[in-house]
């Protein structure tokens, strides 16, 4: 995971993000690029946009563009991290100027990248957009790096998979290899009742061993009212600081009327969550 793409605009969330995604690079010397997220033109009128009725003029641009810049630079450089300078074995920065990128744009350019990392959404102008994160996972092809509003001490020790035979959370688990590889502990456990028919947790953790994961196989929290809290609650009873969950395995239109695990987790997550789609 030498690449990671960092959507950064004025939001609750960014410092969570922008240190959760300096987490991951200190564990493999990676690359972050920032851009500038807002919409384009076209976008101006999205239900989950405003600019309060500001004209999205030239100006407005710029200074769009200028903020989220100074946000991201003055991060890298408070946390020592510098300007990418030909070294493909230390964290690094870099920054795509002159361009303000939509949600959409955001999961077009990211498919050159390992991973993205973008915040938890939430309610409110000031918090991140659903849009900027399922423009991210579904354009892309690409996993996400998912920040909760607080950003862990530590990242990728003790990694949970919530496992559903999915071929979302296969893929997932597929992207993530090589962070499982430098876990100490990854624990795998099923929500009873909500798996597909395929390979149990049992399986998947042979294969992981057979890779030198250290994987386990646990039983999920039995108590939880909903399959999205009993991902959450088991993930939190084994010490884990990142979650691996497949995103969507229902549709999307499904998930909005009737709920699901995913759109729990999107909402309630206290800790980053690896998705991929």
């Amino acid at each position: 995971m030498k690449s990671i793409l960092i959507p950064v605009e004025s939001h609750a969330a960014i410092s969570a993000v922008l240190e959760t995604a300096r987490l991951l690079a200190l564990r493999f010397g990676s690359y972050m690029e920032g851009v500038a997220l807002g919409p384009d033109l076209t976008q101006i009128v999205a239900a989950d946009f405003s600019l309060d009725g500001v004209m999205f003029d030239d100006n407005v641009r710029h200074d769009l563009l200028e903020d989220a810049r100074s946000t991201f630079e003055t991060f890298m450089r408070d946390n020592a991290i510098a300007p990418h300078a030909g070294d493909w074995q230390k964290p690094s920065y870099g920054w795509r100027k002159d361009v303000l990128v939509s949600d959409n744009g955001v999961g077009e350019y990211g498919r050159v990248f390992d991973i993205i990392a973008v915040g938890r959404p939430g309610a409110g102008p000031q918090q991140p957009r659903k849009s900027t994160l399922e423009s991210a996972l579904i354009e892309s092809g690409r996993p996400l790096l998912i920040a909760p509003p607080r950003a862990p001490a530590q990242l990728g020790e003790c990694i949970a998979i919530a496992w559903n035979g999915s071929s979302e959370t296969a893929r997932s688990v597929a992207l993530a290899m090589p962070l499982l590889l430098l876990a100490k502990d990854v624990p795998v456990f099923s929500i009873p009742g909500s798996s597909l028919p395929g390979p149990n947790e049992e399986q998947l953790v042979e294969n992981l061993q057979r890779h030198g994961v250290a994987a386990r196989a646990i039983a999920a929290h039995a108590t939880a009212k909903t399959p999205g809290l009993a991902v959450l609650v088991t993930a939190r009873s084994v010490g884990a600081d990142l979650l691996i969950k497949g995103g969507y395995t229902q549709s999307r239109l499904r998930q909005m009327i009737f709920g699901g695990a995913t759109s729990q987790i999107l909402a309630e997550a206290n800790l980053p969550v690896f998705m991929a789609h």
